[in-house]
């Protein structure tokens, strides 16, 4: 969490929630990346269809940015991946590199997952004002000389539409920018790689690590970290489909999959909904201000919203939710979780469920559950437990496991 995310989570939130909030609107906070977000893109983002071919992972175009902490170089680069359909598409991030030669072997990389920045192209992170304090534990993880590759996901920054909370798009998304990290200067094409993501990102994460083996053999993933993933997409959305940020979650999931799965929203929303919808589609959290914003474009959904009593039981979506929740990951793979004990998006009773499937599964699973901790500082209030298990993964070293075995 960067410093605005911070100051935002100090002296905003809370003497919102005292005075005048309600208490519903932090859900709004789920998944999202609360700091600045550049709304202008550049041709750089957009390619001809003639460059889709080659290999997922390898780059498309790449420039340089500034601003990266320590003296690090960073890119923004453009590469290739797979899309739903199995075609090659576009996917955009950042890559950044710690300055001097990398050592024999090549780096370790770190893949970060970001939690929701919005669900159209403009919205990526790779266009945030404060992209590099956004991606938690950057500056340590810098100094102990891993690089740090950090997809836009599908959708975001290259052409739409984003697949929101499509776990097998963000996983391969994740997967193919370590591969494309690896041919950037001062690298050292290195093979072994973790990843870290937040919420939206956690899910990314656990996707990447069910499908590593499979879609990148020629890569080593030595463990996965994820804060307060989003594990149960039928849960999340039951759980949260009567507050504000609820009702904003669901909004994005169902006007990104209309668009990416052609599941039928009319069959689901009341038409006098779609305005707001629409509209929020558009919309990118760009700051806690957009908060304010985001709660007065969709008050018409505390009126009008959907037509069925829930829509974690209608098809095609019911099926859908399933799909996109997450699985067990190979028990080789060891994994952290991080979960606030204070979560009122992601409940930590969903999160300590998902570590019991995995213990049975045979994984090592290291749980760390924050005191006092809301869904939004999940990932920074866990981030260097994060880095340093990351760290030890790199190491070799066993790894820890609260099983009860």
């Amino acid at each position: 969490m960067g410093w605005t995310m911070r100051y935002f989570t100090a002296n905003c939130v809370r003497p919102w929630r005292r005075k005048w909030m309600p208490t519903a609107l932090v859900a709004i906070a789920v998944l999202i990346v609360l700091a600045g977000i550049a709304s202008a893109q550049t041709d750089f983002y957009k390619a001809p269809e003639s460059l889709l071919a080659g290999a997922p992972g390898t780059l498309v175009r790449q420039e340089p940015m500034d601003g990266a902490p320590l003296g690090a170089s960073a890119y923004r680069v453009l590469y290739r991946s797979t899309g739903l359909n199995g075609r090659p598409i576009f996917v955009s991030g950042v890559v950044i590199v710690p300055k001097g030669a990398p050592p024999p072997g090549g780096r370790p990389i770190v893949a970060w997952a970001h939690p929701t920045s919005g669900i159209v192209p403009r919205c990526a992170p790779s266009l945030a004002i404060f992209l590099f304090q956004q991606i938690q534990g950057l500056r340590s993880m810098i100094a102990r000389g891993f690089v740090v590759a950090a997809t836009d996901y599908p959708g975001l920054g290259a052409p739409g539409p984003h697949p929101y909370l499509v776990g097998e798009s963000e996983g391969r998304a994740v997967i193919d920018i370590v591969r494309a990290a690896r041919s950037l200067p001062g690298a050292g094409e290195g093979k072994d790689f973790t990843v870290w993501g937040h919420s939206q990102g956690g899910q990314a994460a656990l996707f990447a690590g069910m499908m590593a083996n499979a879609y990148a053999p020629e890569l080593r993933l030595l463990g996965v970290a994820a804060a307060a993933p989003a594990t149960e997409l039928a849960t999340l959305i039951s759980d949260d489909i009567n507050t504000i940020g609820g009702k904003n979650i669901t909004a994005m999931t169902l006007w990104s999959w209309h668009r990416v799965y052609g599941a039928a929203i009319d069959k689901l929303v009341d038409a006098r909904a779609m305005p707001a919808i629409d509209k929020l589609a558009q919309e990118c959290i760009e700051g806690p201000f957009d908060l304010i914003v985001r709660q007065r474009t969709g008050r018409p959904l505390e009126q009008y919203f959907l037509t069925v009593p829930d829509p974690t039981k209608t098809e095609p979506w019911s099926s859908l939710l399933e799909q996109n929740s997450t699985g067990v990951l190979p028990p080789e793979i060891p994994i952290f979780l991080a979960q606030g004990t204070n979560d009122q998006i992601i409940r930590p009773a969903v999160t300590q469920d998902y570590m019991d499937r995995l213990c049975k599964a045979g994984s090592k699973v290291r749980m760390v559950m924050l005191s006092g901790i809301g869904h939004a500082r999940a990932a920074q209030a866990s981030t260097m437990a994060a880095v340093n298990w990351l760290t030890d993964r790199f190491a070799g070293k066993t790894p820890p496991d609260d099983c009860a075995r």
